[in-house]
């Protein structure tokens, strides 16, 4: 088999996975395109450890061992993006990417504790006028 076939398919795998993490909105879209990236590296490494060791009669495997590892830490990214996601999701609302751009909270007038904020707010500032 051609190194070609491998390269070329990697090529096309890494290039889709860029094209979702720079186009997509969902964050979990662009968590997925990212593991479509470690997936064409990681047949990278194995097209190359499988055509080096033809060339050199190496028994040792470096490119699988590092696709180990790559899948591991591919496992750890996913999960740890996951949960961040998820924690965004339950205290904004969305995944949009675009409407987490600014981390600060912000106060919606409109929102659910509308009420409750503007009803804390006076006894504050009269807590701070009696320790003046």
């Amino acid at each position: 088999m051609h190194l070609a076939y491998p390269a070329v398919l990697s090529a096309l795998l890494f290039c889709t996975g860029l094209y979702g993490v720079l186009a997509r909105r969902n964050a979990i879209l662009v968590l997925m395109s990212v593991e479509l990236m470690l997936n064409a590296v990681n047949l990278n490494l194995v097209a190359f450890d499988v055509w080096l060791s033809k060339a050199a009669e190496e028994t040792l495997h470096s490119g699988q061992a590092l696709t180990l590892f790559t899948i591991a830490i591919a496992a750890a990214e996913i999960g740890i993006g996951l949960a961040i996601v998820l924690a965004v999701h339950r205290n904004r609302g969305t995944a949009d990417i675009d409407k987490l751009r600014d981390t600060s909270e912000r106060h919606d007038p409109d929102g659910p504790d509308s009420d409750a904020r503007t009803a804390e707010q006076p006894g504050e500032a009269q807590k701070a006028e009696a320790t003046a």
